[in-house]
């Protein structure tokens, strides 16, 4: 039998008084009610930046030393962190294993809720074994209401083995028995819900902000972005291939047609292709230079071969 736990004192449980009416209020009233909560979301993100920052800085030292990025949560936290990952390989060619999320429940939690998954820590545990939890790799525990056990069962056995970890929560760290076991904190105060309880809305707001700034910036420093552009991505469709083209034109000064003709001589990878035209070299040529320059391309362009 799980012990039921009184919540009452966790910020995201708490009573929003300017929702207390909503059930009464015209659909144009709370639409505009939940987009102005909505925008609040941004300024407490921008509190955490400090410790946001930490917890990039530990993926990236992971990435570069063979280790990957694992997400635990449940339930909207739980997706969130699956989302996250899985749009990862798309954007960034980088391999499904970079990063991975875990949703207590597994993967049928995904689109049904797994009643009672989340309630226990040695599931948590159990998942971090079923992966090969390695010491390199860092684990991020998603919990917006800071208690999931599943989540505090991850995290515990990560620091165990000698994991970097990192906490996400949108209710005060004081008393959640965690702050003392997690290498950095990221601590979201959103406020209580307009629907109380219902983290989907602010705190998963907050949620897929953290964890879009904590991977977009790690692929950044892993030289998947030249300027602002997503240089290191393979046009596997229609879409990517025009947007393949359309960056190597603009890179390389070649016409649209030339851009895509680069395009196809390197496997269709956009980041080869530009450095091929850029260097007038081989597509082995151009990924021995790729390599020598830990990904980054910026020393086709200037002097100065990648970011400090």
């Amino acid at each position: 039998m799980v012990k039921i736990i009184n919540r009452s004192n966790i910020l995201t449980e708490k009573i929003n008084p300017k929702s207390e009416m909503i059930d009464a209020m015209s659909t144009e009233e709370i639409i505009r009610l939940i987009n102005e909560e909505d925008g609040t979301v941004h300024l407490t993100v921008r509190k955490a930046i400090p410790e946001i920052t930490k917890a990039v800085d530990f993926v990236v030292a992971a990435f570069k030393n063979g280790g990957h990025l694992r997400y635990f949560g449940a339930g909207t936290s739980g997706r969130l962190g699956v989302l996250d990952a899985s749009e990862i390989p798309p954007t960034f060619s980088a391999s499904p294993e970079m990063v991975q999320g875990m949703i207590a429940g597994g993967w049928k939690a995904l689109r049904k809720a797994v009643e009672g998954a989340e309630d226990y820590p040695e599931n948590g545990k159990e998942d971090c074994k079923a992966i090969n939890l390695q010491p390199n790799d860092v684990v991020m525990g998603i919990a917006t209401g800071g208690t999931t056990p599943y989540v505090h069962g991850a995290l515990k056995y990560a620091k165990s083995i000698g994991c970097k970890t990192v906490f996400f929560t949108c209710t005060p760290k004081e008393g959640l028995g965690v702050e003392e076991d997690v290498d950095v904190f990221i601590e979201v105060l959103v406020g209580p819900e307009l629907i109380t309880g219902s983290t989907r809305m602010k705190a998963g707001t907050a949620t897929k902000m953290v964890l879009n700034m904590i991977t977009t910036t790690a692929m950044i420093k892993m030289g998947k972005v030249y300027g602002n552009y997503m240089i290191d991505h393979q046009a596997i469709n229609s879409k990517l291939v025009d947007r393949g083209t359309r960056i190597i034109a603009t890179l390389t000064g070649l016409s649209y047609d030339n851009a895509y003709q680069a395009l196809l001589a390197a496997d269709k990878h956009v980041k080869d292709a530009v450095v091929m035209v850029k260097k007038n070299v081989s597509l082995e040529k151009a990924r021995e230079l790729i390599n020598e320059h830990d990904g980054f391309i910026r020393f086709a362009f200037e002097e100065s071969d990648k970011p400090v």
